[in-house]
């Protein structure tokens, strides 16, 4: 009787450990699938990239990014706006630049424009993000402008408590050097 008790401890201890694990992988798994989620969303917002050429997997929070883009820049960009998500580790980033003459000539001669052009990108994204994602914030009636780091906020809110969470969570986002208030509070 003594051997059965210790085999049934033992098989339950197993067993234990075994659904521990799956339920640790599918929860894995689940924050994995989110973050697949945001990425196609960060990227599909995005109007200067073309999503549907940017393919994202991830494994325990890595990002990788494979597919094509039209310049460096874009490459870079995608590389921004998925980095910028919470829950997200790291970026492979293995898109293909389709060298396209026209591109390379004009960033060389817009230089650091280029570069001014491609943070404001992310910023506007990552921030309009953060809007969508909070379900505090009505982040589909909120424009989001940003010109040398300054982001202008422009359309409706449903209360003062709101428009102060907008445009904290503007403030916060990397980058920002100044936030512009134009919400409006429309009445209930």
């Amino acid at each position: 009787m003594n051997t059965f008790n210790k085999s049934m401890i033992a098989a339950l201890v197993i067993g234990a450990t075994s659904m521990s694990a799956q339920a640790s992988s599918w929860e894995n798994e689940s924050k994995d699938a989110w973050i697949d989620g945001k990425a196609e969303t960060v990227l599909l917002m995005n109007t200067n990239l073309n999503n549907f050429d940017i393919n994202t997997d991830v494994k325990n929070g890595k990002v990788v990014l494979t597919g094509k883009v039209k310049s460096e820049l874009d490459k870079e960009l995608a590389e921004e706006l998925v980095l910028s998500l919470d829950g997200v580790t790291d970026v492979e980033n293995k898109l293909t630049v389709v060298k396209d003459m026209k591109t390379k000539h004009a960033k060389k001669d817009m230089g650091d424009s280029a570069e001014s052009d491609l943070t404001d990108a992310k910023i506007s994204t990552v921030i309009t993000t953060r809007f969508l994602f909070n379900s505090e914030v009505g982040g589909t009636d909120i424009d989001v402008d940003t010109d040398n780091g300054v982001v202008t906020l422009k359309g409706t809110v449903e209360s003062e408590a709101e428009k102060q969470l907008a445009v904290s969570i503007a403030e916060n986002a990397e980058d920002v050097r100044k936030v512009i208030d134009e919400l409006t509070i429309v009445a209930e």
